[in-house]
């Protein structure tokens, strides 16, 4: 055999390999090792879908605003109706009466509309029936023809016409100064009857209208519902010989800068001690146009206000059907 028919030396002697390809080579598993491999996981995942799941533990809420104490919330609330006092000096009943009889039916009349609404209705009605006696003899459907623009005419026309019999029949035609007879009669209600106690008669009383609820619960004076549990509540903030004048400051507040919808925040004389300061435009430019009446250079409710109302800017209502 030639030299050049020899198989080469470098190509039949052994190749060594690195340690570390060695360790990668994978090692089958003996059949009886796979079993043993496969039901111990299938008895992990058992015991994990049985392992009781410990419950996650409820964030406490936080709270909303730091808790005032009862001392704390008396000082803040009188507080309040003395600085509405000084903006509100000429604060009064928004209702047009010449006396107690015609402030309980204007009273009774301002359900469900404005007292704007009713002072444009009952010149005439006062016109025509100007006593209990009158009214009460009066023609239903001639009186629920002037009763028409303050909406649920026929209800109101069956109360005052139903409060002034009661009048005539059983005190004499005269209102009582009774909150106990007050509201005995048709129509009237404990808001109502503190309207006449408290300005008819100066005898305190607290008027929850739907402006007074809605103000003492958005300053957390309290958290009540009940137009009775509200007057309760905030009766017992003040002294009783406030009352009368604080439902007058709250009122006007009311419907002057702190609206429903979208209070004047901005332009609110209270603002630093009022819990919900900033529900409404907080802007003092935009604020100042949401004003209205006195503060804004609008007609108020009256078309007869006191002369108070009058020195401190206050316009006149226009009388029914008047426009500008």
């Amino acid at each position: 055999m030639s030299e050049a028919e020899k198989p080469a030396e470098a190509t039949s002697a052994p190749v060594e390999r690195p340690a570390s390809a060695e360790k990668a080579v994978p090692v089958k598993k003996s059949a009886p090792a796979r079993k043993a491999a496969a039901k111990a996981a299938a008895a992990n995942a058992a015991v994990a879908e049985t392992a009781p799941v410990a419950p996650a533990k409820p964030s406490k809420p936080k709270p909303k605003h730091k808790p005032e104490s009862r001392t704390a919330l008396v000082r803040r609330a009188r507080r309040i109706n003395r600085e509405l006092a000084e903006v509100y000096p000429y604060a009064h009943p928004e209702l047009d009466f010449e006396n107690s009889f015609e402030l309980i039916v204007a009273t009774v009349l301002s359900a469900q509309t404005t007292d704007l609404r009713v002072n444009q209705t009952t010149p005439a009605l006062f016109a025509k029936y100007p006593t209990p006696e009158d009214l009460a003899a009066a023609n239903p459907e001639e009186v629920e023809e002037i009763l028409r623009p303050t909406g649920f005419f026929r209800a109101k026309t069956k109360s005052v016409i139903g409060l002034s019999k009661a009048l005539v029949e059983n005190f004499g035609g005269e209102v009582p100064g009774r909150l106990e007879d007050l509201v005995k009669l048709p129509g009237v209600g404990r808001k109502t009857a503190f309207v006449v106690l408290g300005n008819a008669f100066g005898r305190p009383g607290i008027t929850v209208d739907t402006h007074f609820q809605r103000l003492v619960r958005r300053w957390r004076w309290t958290e009540e519902t009940d137009p009775d549990k509200i007057e309760a509540a905030v009766g017992a903030l003040f002294p009783k010989s406030e009352w009368t004048m604080l439902s007058h400051h709250v009122i006007f507040h009311g419907r002057r800068i702190c609206h429903a919808r979208k209070p004047a925040c901005g332009a609110c004389p209270i603002a630093p001690l009022c819990p919900a300061f900033g529900e409404g435009e907080t802007d003092p430019e935009k604020a100042k146009k949401l004003l209205k009446y006195e503060k804004g250079g609008f007609p108020g409710q009256r078309l007869k206000p006191p002369q108070s109302y009058l020195d401190a800017g206050g316009i006149p209502a226009p009388p029914l059907g008047v426009t500008g």
